[in-house]
């Protein structure tokens, strides 16, 4: 399929957003977070600042593709759990949406959710039913990801989007198999209305293993990014977590340079980062934080808490997989991922950095 155009739910800074316009793909993004569409106007991206709940598909006639990560807060293992613990509560609710139930009635029992946040991960499908009953023009094809608790919730959306014509495919992937240079899964879901033989991106690279060398393992992938890959400090570098392992500050994590980063956070700009004979350096500084996540060099993180809007993001490198699996498109290849490096560039700077070993990288 060609799409026309992204309307991307909770957008953050704009990360399936950078994907999908090197891509060719206009898009737009719903966000409520004024920092976050403060980074994303500077970085000229089509953006609406509100709360999703307020909108709807009639508000964006021209996207036939929806997008979307729903805050994860309630459903992350580092939260309070709500997510967890109403999950059979959002299971029922995604049974009633399916069978139209009246709206208003689910709008308000919604509400009564001990944590209003745990609803939000319902947003998406209001918006698809909408878009196929109320505006009769269903969406052409579907992204949404998450952390790895919601994929029960993306079960649900499997079962019930299969009903209303659409080929589905869900599941958990791994950032570092896709190029991203840091561990980190998420679950992922695609659809595309009609008959399709829809299946999640095969991965690029191989999985990052503790104590397995990079070299090893499947010689039909590439192997795992390291930090130093993306990051260059003039010598090798240590990066020591902010916590420790169950709350023990002694156990906190440490990654070299020549590792994948643990999954970024928002409290990324609390790790230290020392030379490997234990010299404190420099933390890291915006355009490195982001550099894991592989948006651009030159990405303009702008506003505050950017460490939570990089945190929050979903890496486009990975994103740029996903809609192409999505869309039917073969894998993205170098070139095309060559322009995810850099942001503001002239067309024939970005054309002369694909041809440029240095910057394709793999």
């Amino acid at each position: 399929m060609q799409p026309v155009k992204i309307v991307d739910l909770f957008a953050g800074p704009g990360g399936v957003d950078v994907a999908a316009e090197r891509l060719g793909v206009p898009t737009v993004g719903v966000e409520w977070d004024a920092d976050a569409c403060e980074t994303r106007r500077a970085a000229g991206l089509g953006t609406v600042q509100g709360d999703v709940r307020r909108y709807g598909p009639a508000d964006f006639p021209d996207a036939d593709v929806l997008a979307g990560g729903p805050p994860c807060q309630t459903f992350t293992v580092a939260g309070s759990g709500a997510g967890r613990k109403a999950l059979d509560d959002v299971l029922e609710f995604v049974e009633r949406m399916i069978a139209r139930d009246d709206r208003e009635e689910i709008a308000r029992d919604l509400a009564n959710l001990d944590d209003v946040r745990t609803g939000l991960v319902l947003e998406p499908l209001r918006w698809i039913l909408e878009a196929i009953d109320v505006c009769r023009k269903p969406y052409e094809a579907i992204i949404l990801e998450q952390v790895p608790a919601v994929l029960p919730v993306w079960e649900a959306y499997t079962r019930a989007l299969r009903r209303e014509g659409y080929s589905v495919d869900h599941g958990l992937l791994l950032t570092e198999a896709y190029g991203v240079p840091q561990t980190r899964r998420r679950a992922v879901l695609i659809a595309r209305r009609g008959e399709h033989r829809m299946e999640l991106p095969d991965p690029t690279h191989r999985a990052y293993r503790k104590g397995i060398p990079r070299d090893a393992g499947d010689s039909a992938l590439e192997p795992w990014r390291a930090m130093g890959d993306v990051i260059e400090r003039g010598t090798p570098f240590e990066v020591i977590s902010n916590y420790g392992t169950g709350g023990d500050p002694k156990l906190r994590g440490r990654r070299s340079s020549a590792q994948p980063s643990a999954t970024v956070t928002g409290k990324i700009f609390r790790n230290r980062v020392v030379s490997l004979d234990g010299v404190e350096l420099d933390r890291f500084n915006y355009s490195e934080a982001g550099r894991l996540q592989t948006f651009p060099v030159d990405y303009p993180w702008s506003g505050r808490d950017i460490g939570q809007q990089i945190g929050n993001a979903v890496p486009p490198r990975l994103a740029a997989h996903v809609l192409s699996a999505a869309f039917g498109w073969v894998p993205p290849g170098k070139e095309m991922l060559a322009k995810l490096d850099w942001w503001h560039r002239l067309p024939e700077q970005v054309a002369f950095a694909a041809d440029d070993d240095m910057l394709v990288g793999t």
